[in-house]
């Protein structure tokens, strides 16, 4: 069928040939087309991308598709747990010259069990020490207390000497009543000594925080992240002092577990009868206690200790003062 058809066609262009030459018209040859220009390119080459890829008659290779992979979906940011109704900090409740300081608590005098038997080394042994009655602050030393003693004195922290901006840096608006932080055990002493109050012993700071039933955390014996500003609360930074009710010390002592680190008076040492060897203890780093807003339920056990340079100043670490009987 194929071969007919093309000789059909061919008789049919035969004929109109001659009639036109009958005619005395010349007959009119098609258009010679174009021979295309063999491509010797490699096939590398030819993906090149210029003008010439594309060649009549020639299929042109097929630009690639860049595919955007599809990225990993991450965990969401934790949710914080609902913050408690914060217990403002007391507004001048006890003054030295109309200085703005934290309401004090009494803790009375006699013998507490201190540190604990089956802790971390540095932990035991338990041992009794019998201390007098002495007053604690039931806050943290907040930003706004803090810049009261600074514009009151032109005090410069051990930070700022460095030529950071130390504690001025995380003073921002709306963290009046937040803990103080990036200030040395040296500007805590300080501030301590403008307040005339001091900061409280380990010794002290273990008795407020553990109550008269030895709590392996202020609020108990049992972990609650809903009772502390820690790792697992999600905050992720500093909380309002007051803020977790529940997380109290049966003195009424907040914060002792979480928000910041606290200075304690003392040189790590090894308790009474520890044998266990440690390069950290002796003259050389101050103790800190409490753990702060991004640490473990260890950390922020009342027997747990750690310590460091009394320069060293930290987004987690503050303070709170303590007092003498009058």
């Amino acid at each position: 069928m194929k071969y007919f058809n093309m000789l059909t066609i061919t008789g049919l262009l035969t004929a109109i040939f001659l009639l036109a030459g009958c005619a005395g018209e010349p007959a009119t040859a098609p258009p010679a087309q174009d021979t295309p220009t063999p491509d010797t390119r490699s096939a590398e080459e030819r993906q090149e991308g210029d003008p010439d890829d594309v060649l009549l008659g020639a299929t042109a290779a097929p630009t690639p598709i860049p595919v955007t992979p599809t990225a990993t979906p991450k965990p969401p940011p934790p949710t914080p747990n609902p913050r408690p109704t914060a217990t403002p900090a007391p507004e001048a409740t006890n003054t030295v010259e109309s200085k703005p300081l934290t309401e004090l608590v009494e803790i009375p005098g006699g013998v507490f069990t201190m540190g604990r038997d089956d802790g971390a080394d540095d932990e035991g042994p338990a041992h009794e020490v019998d201390l007098p009655t002495f007053y604690i602050e039931i806050f943290e030393v907040t930003n706004a207390q803090f810049a009261a003693f600074v514009n009151d004195t032109n005090y410069v922290t051990d930070a700022e000497q460095t030529g950071s901006t130390g504690w001025r840096g995380y003073y921002i608006q709306g963290k009046d009543n937040q803990p103080a932080v990036k200030v040395s055990w040296n500007d805590a002493t300080a501030y301590c000594d403008w307040a005339d109050r001091r900061l409280p012993t380990e010794a002290e700071w273990e008795k407020a925080a553990r109550g008269p039933d030895g709590n392996l955390y202020p609020w108990g014996n049992n972990w609650n992240a809903d009772n502390a500003n820690v790792k697992e609360s999600g905050f992720r930074g500093t909380t309002q002092v007051g803020s977790f009710a529940a997380g109290a010390s049966p003195y009424g002592v907040f914060d002792m577990g979480g928000n910041v680190w606290e200075w304690t008076a003392d040189w790590y040492q090894p308790y009474p009868g520890n044998t266990v060897p440690d390069d950290f203890y002796g003259e050389k780093f101050r103790v800190v206690r409490g753990g702060g807003w991004f640490d473990e339920p260890d950390q922020v056990l009342t027997v747990n200790r750690s310590s460091t340079s009394p320069k060293a100043a930290n987004d987690d670490i503050g303070f709170r003062c303590a007092a003498d009987p009058e």
